[in-house]
């Protein structure tokens, strides 16, 4: 799995996650929940909190604790550490959002083997100091919670004519008979996805094409010589 050089700072360790090395445009990891939990903004965001948590406080143990860790064990401490935040979420989640906990909490659980999670423990903090890798995993969950956030706002509004359960197209929607059913269904995120996907690496070719320096015009004689028949 591609994983940013070695030794960066947090400020750029950070800003890496979030666009360069995006989990879900760039790498496509945690797919799993981007189909699962997008239909709806308070489920999405709940998910991104809790995976924003795991992956901060994961990377920064996992650093503080990495001159002590046999690299014989390291994944199996890398699951064990994400294990105990996980934890936390879920009872965190299961005390004051009991309703949304049923839906989303096999999710929840899946974060212990997110490869969001593990990817950037073995891949960034088990070699960096505290603060930046602390810079990382926060980085790595926002850029996650960004794409999820941007496909449960397409698919809620489409889909329920609500945003964040409030009615904002709804009556619109209903009248019109424009609400779009397939977006409530996993194949609506795949769609939405894919589309968010296809526009970030649009933009990149946009910006690698400014980038590149434009060819210089070929000499008179070198044109001539280049169109004379052999």
């Amino acid at each position: 799995m591609p994983g940013v050089p070695e030794q960066l700072g947090p400020r750029k360790a950070l800003l890496t996650q979030l666009w360069v090395e995006n989990p879900v445009s760039r790498q496509v990891l945690g797919i799993c929940s981007a189909l699962a939990v997008t239909n709806r903004m308070f489920n999405t965001l709940l998910m991104c909190g809790g995976l924003i948590w795991a992956t901060s406080m994961s990377a920064l143990t996992l650093s503080l604790m990495r001159n002590w860790v046999p690299k014989r064990v390291r994944i199996m401490v890398s699951v064990l550490i994400a294990a105990v935040f996980v934890i936390v979420v879920d009872i965190v989640f299961r005390a004051y959002f009991t309703e949304v906990h049923k839906d989303i909490a096999a999710y929840v659980g899946l974060i212990i083997t997110n490869c969001i999670v593990l990817g950037r423990m073995e891949a960034f903090s088990g070699k960096n100091p505290p603060l930046a890798s602390l810079a990382d995993g926060f980085g790595a969950g926002m850029g996650y919670s960004f794409m999820l956030m941007a496909v449960a706002t397409v698919r809620e509004v489409m889909g329920f004519g609500t945003v964040f359960g409030y009615p904002l197209l709804k009556g619109f929607m209903e009248a019109h008979q424009a609400q779009w059913v397939i977006m409530i269904m996993p194949p609506g995120a795949f769609f939405v996805l894919a589309i968010l996907v296809w526009l970030v690496r649009w933009i990149d070719l946009k910006r690698a094409a400014a980038k590149a320096p434009a060819e210089p015009p070929a000499a008179p004689g070198a044109r001539r010589e280049q169109e004379a028949p052999k």
